[in-house]
Parts: structure tokens; sequence; C-alpha cells
């Protein structure tokens, strides 16, 4: 009896498939996760890019317009339980490509080398707030010729449920950059040079 219980594989399948089944779900779960964060990435991206052209060209969108037509363009594909402050858009204008991200240009560099002192050195106040800024960069979408970079950071729930029973956030964010150049329908304004004298 012993013997021919030992022998018997029958439901054997059963018990093994409850030992691989949580794997196997956990996997295809964090897939289709991926998978959907993914494709809020490509829509967004897809939705600056729309929007940054067509402010581009001289057409006249004002910043907030722009806002409006990609916080739209984007909600659209958002599920419903997503906050609508949920999407947030930076933009910053500059003079060329190579000033992105990067400080305001040093004209004369006197004292230390690479480093802004105010007693010696000239810089192009790019933003026109009069001062040397660090972070370079005016607000906005500048003008005719301007180089004009988007951020657009938006938090949306994860797709599936299981994310808090693994520990995961709730809520993750997607971040697209993208950077433009308007278009030259007028002239560029060039930055002014601001010198401080001891």
């Amino acid at each position: 009896m012993l013997s021919r219980f030992l022998k018997n594989e029958r439901g054997a399948a059963m018990v093994e498939f409850a030992f691989v089944a949580p794997a196997v779900i956990t996997l295809v779960m964090a897939g289709l996760d991926l998978g959907y964060q993914q494709y809020l990435r490509a829509v967004i991206g897809g939705s600056v890019e729309s929007v940054a052209r067509k402010a581009s060209v001289g057409s006249g969108m004002t910043s907030a317009q722009i806002d409006t037509s990609i916080k739209t363009k984007v909600a659209a594909v958002l599920p419903a339980s997503a906050r609508k402050d949920a999407i947030t858009i930076t933009k910053k204008s500059y003079y060329n490509f190579s000033r992105v991200g990067k400080p305001e240009k040093l004209t004369t560099d006197q004292g230390t080398i690479g480093t802004y002192d105010q007693a010696t050195d000239c810089y192009e106040d790019a933003n026109e707030n009069n001062r040397y800024d660090a972070a370079g960069g005016a607000s906005g979408i500048g003008g005719a010729d301007d180089i004009v970079f988007y951020q657009i950071d938006v938090q949306f729930p994860r797709l599936l449920p299981i994310a808090g029973l693994l520990g995961w956030p709730t809520q993750q964010t997607a971040t697209v950059k993208s950077i433009i150049r308007n278009q030259p329908y007028d002239g560029q304004s060039a930055p002014k040079i601001l010198c401080r004298t001891p």
C-alpha cells in the first residue's frame, strides 16, 4: 500500500504549479508594468515634440497655451485615477546649444579661472535678470532662433495593484526631456554683457 502510494504521481502537476505560479505571475505583472511605463513615456515624448515644433515656428503660442496643449495630450492616456496636477512642465530658453544646462557664459575671467568673481568678471546675462546665474537659461520659450529645453515630469499610479505587495511605490514618475531650436522667423536677440567693477 505504501509503495503504491509513493509511486502515484496524480496531482503532482498541481503542486508544481503552486510552487512556480507566484514567480511567473510576478514576472508577467512586472513586464506589463514596465511596458505600460514605456508606452506612457513614448506618448509624452510625442506630445512634447508635436507641441514644441508648432511653437518653434513663430505660431504665436504663449507659454501657457503650450502647457495646456501638452497637458491635454498627456492626460488623454493617463488612467482616470491620475491627479490633474501630476503633470509638471519646465521650459527654459538658451542663446545656443552649447549653453544648455550650463551657467551663464563668462566673457572675461580675470579672477579664479572658471568661476564667476563678481569684482572682476563679465558675463552674458542670458535671462536678463541683471545677476549671474549658475543655472543659466531664461524661463519660457524664448524668441526667434533660441534653443528651448523642455522637461515634463508625470506622476501616475502603477498599472497593477500588486506593486504594494512587492514593496514597490504605488506611484511612478516618467520624465521626458526634449530640446528644440526655434525657427529664425525674426532676428535673435544677443544676450547683453554685464560687468561689475570694483
